[in-house]
């Protein structure tokens, strides 16, 4: 019998459901009992929070589609004004309909024009007597925060949303998930083995989920070798710790702390040497800066080179085909790079950086303390004074040789993103 119980539900759904978000029982059971059927009206709005990598997002993508609810999933560090924004929900929703090609965009330009035409989607696709998950019809805005609702409450009053709470996974959740993906070749007890091992080292200093199912990832080879030799046996627990364990302390030391990538890391591990002897390779070769640092450089050269309205067609997931005549004016002949760089508000720095940066490795550094360091390093200069009313300006102070040796170092092909290449 599954721990969740849905009188509309078939219990091999359930049981499904239960197999796939473990250590989150009481949760889903609170969700369950909110969305009940698609045909069910629901909470208009639920406020979901909790620390990075507590099983948020993860945990309300799976239910949604386990239970095939229609829904869209948005991102609002992506889409960072109010038309991305609604665009983007009336595009993912026009996508729920099989009839229409991957990359159809729809305009919206007024929250009138997206009313009109979210009702004339919900008519179209026959989901009028259904509750539409999104975020004078049955909708469901779910919000998935790191912050508590009291600091987004208006001061001038709004309909409270449902709150539920994620709290951190414990070390015997993270033990439990962890060993839930072990590799199919080795026995389910010898990777829970080695997880235990790897939290052992990395739990103090890491509660990040997708952060540690990285580096589980990361350094198991480096465990089985003893295995994969002959030398010890999958329950030698001893031997194998004490080949592992001062590699996971340097790892601990380098790849957590994105002084090198994985990529780099990986590579150390094949030639079996030290991180500062990885000639060419090393992210201290060309400037003394952090491997998340460089990212938030390379965004804002992009910032600062690119045109604004350009973002979308670089950065944006779902804009379609857009080709370059299409937001290319008359009297743009010139070279952006000729013109110098161009002043950019923190927003769309954080955006740019945000599409970038891969998902699946989360920072671990403070953002803002490091544009600091990047200006006092005169990489960056502050536009302006820092009490303007509409937030500071920066510009990228960075020769194109520069950033290109900076991107190099962290594999990322900075050509593809500049309009100038186009």
């Amino acid at each position: 019998m599954p721990n969740f119980e849905h009188p509309e539900y078939p219990e091999a759904t359930l049981l499904h459901l239960e197999s796939v978000v473990p250590c989150r029982e009481s949760q889903v059971s609170q969700l369950l009992s909110i969305f009940g059927e698609r045909q069910h009206f629901s909470f208009p709005s639920i406020f979901i929070y909790g620390h990075t990598s507590s099983g948020k997002t993860y945990v309300m993508q799976t239910l949604l589609e386990t239970l095939e609810l229609p829904h869209v999933f948005v991102n609002c560090a992506e889409c960072f004004t109010s038309r991305l924004l609604l665009e983007e929900i009336l595009t993912q929703l026009r996508s729920l309909s099989s009839e229409d090609k991957p990359g159809f965009h729809v305009s919206c330009d007024t929250f009138n024009d997206f009313i009109r035409l979210f009702k004339q989607e919900i008519n179209a696709q026959g989901l009028q007597n259904q509750t539409v998950y999104i975020t004078d019809r049955n909708v469901t805005v779910v919000f998935l925060s790191e912050i508590v609702w009291e600091l987004f409450r208006p001061n001038t009053g709004c309909l409270e949303p449902l709150t539920l709470y994620f709290p951190d996974y414990s070390i015997g959740n993270l033990q439990k998930i962890l060993s839930h993906y072990h590799p199919p070749e080795y026995s389910a007890d010898f990777y829970a083995a080695y997880i235990n091992i790897l939290l052992g080292v990395f739990y103090t200093v890491c509660r990040d989920l997708k952060e540690l199912r990285h580096l589980a990832a990361l350094n198991f080879a480096k465990y089985c070798e003893p295995v994969v030799r002959g030398e010890a046996s999958e329950r030698d627990t001893r031997r194998l710790w004490k080949n592992i364990e001062s590699h996971l302390k340097k790892a601990m030391q380098t790849v957590y702390l994105r002084e090198i990538s994985s990529s780099q890391w990986a590579r150390i591990q094949q030639d079996d040497g030290e991180p500062g002897h990885l000639k060419g390779l090393s992210a201290h070769a060309h400037v003394e800066l952090p491997y998340y640092s460089k990212f938030l450089l390379i965004a804002a050269y992009l910032a600062s080179y690119n045109p604004a309205r350009t973002d979308k067609r670089f950065f944006l997931k779902h804009h379609g085909k857009i080709k370059k005549t299409n937001f290319l004016k008359k009297h743009e002949k010139t070279s952006n790079h000729l013109l110098g760089p161009k002043p950019f508000p923190l927003d769309r720095l954080l955006a740019i950086l945000y599409s970038i940066v891969d998902n699946k490795v989360a920072p671990t550094a403070n953002i803002f303390s490091q544009i600091t360091s990047l200006v006092t390093l005169q990489l960056l200069t502050l536009v302006g004074h820092d009490d303007q009313l509409d937030g500071p300006k920066y510009k990228c102070t960075v020769s194109l040789d520069f950033i290109r040796a900076i991107a190099r170092t962290v594999n990322f092909d900075i050509i593809k993103y500049l309009y100038d290449f186009l």
